[in-house]
């Protein structure tokens, strides 16, 4: 019930009506078969708006989800094409999925293999549990390292609890907190992701022309070790 008159009155369509009696903006509301709705009540007079009160509720019941839920979407990394991807740039991505997590982000991190890089998987994994540890702090294993094709993924999700811990010590040491772009972050990770996936597709083309001039070459390859092959693959 609104008890102060005049209002400032918003019609239906967005029009601004100026002072009006609050008895004759009711009547107009009525008379639109619709509601009057106090929108500003800090203001004086109130500002109201003629509008379907029960669809306005829906409306912000669904922004206010929206809105708890912003920061729980899946952000992917990816560990380079290959096993052999720098220590740094592992860093690089280890820092990035640490800012995903900081913000409220879940992080499904990946580690591709290529060739016979598959059949060192234990490399792969090692790489991921120490990943897992080195983002304990702030983060909590929703699933361990697991194989998948020519992959092995983790996911990881925010440890609210510990997050929330390490900002409260910040501000108490009074240390500037960087002020964390998502919207940069997010297309950093996608130029990597693009980049390695052109790089993906020139190698397997330049895999197929090898093989393709192979097969009309001698077929005896008794001059090459498949040890020494397999060793030079891994360390490039």
């Amino acid at each position: 019930m609104i008890r102060i008159s005049p209002i400032r009155l918003i019609d239906e369509n967005g029009e601004q009506k100026g002072l009006v009696d609050t008895s004759d903006a009711m009547r107009m509301a009525q008379a639109a078969g619709l509601d009057l709705v106090e929108v500003v009540a800090d203001s004086r007079p109130p500002v109201c708006k003629i509008m379907d009160y029960g669809k306005h509720k829906y409306d912000q019941s669904k922004k206010e989800a929206k809105s708890r839920t912003h920061g729980g979407e899946l952000k992917e990394i990816r560990l380079g094409r290959s096993l052999k991807i720098d220590p740094h740039d592992v860093q690089i991505r280890v820092d990035q999925a640490r800012r995903f997590l900081m913000a409220g982000h879940k992080v499904q991190i990946v580690q591709r293999f290529r060739g016979r890089e598959i059949m060192h998987k234990q490399m792969g994994e090692e790489r991921m549990f120490q990943i897992c540890q080195d983002l304990s702090d702030v983060a909590k294993v929703d699933m361990a390292p697991k194989g998948m094709g020519r992959a092995i993924t983790v996911l990881l999700s925010p440890d609210r609890d510990k997050i929330k811990a390490i900002r409260s010590r910040m501000i108490q040491e009074d240390k500037e907190q960087e002020k964390l772009d998502l919207a940069k972050l997010e297309a950093e990770v996608a130029a990597q992701n693009e980049a390695d996936d052109i790089a993906d597709a020139q190698e397997d083309a330049n895999d197929a022309q090898a093989d393709k001039k192979k097969r009309k070459g001698p077929k005896d390859n008794r001059a090459s070790n498949p040890v020494d092959d397999e060793i030079a693959d891994l360390l490039g």
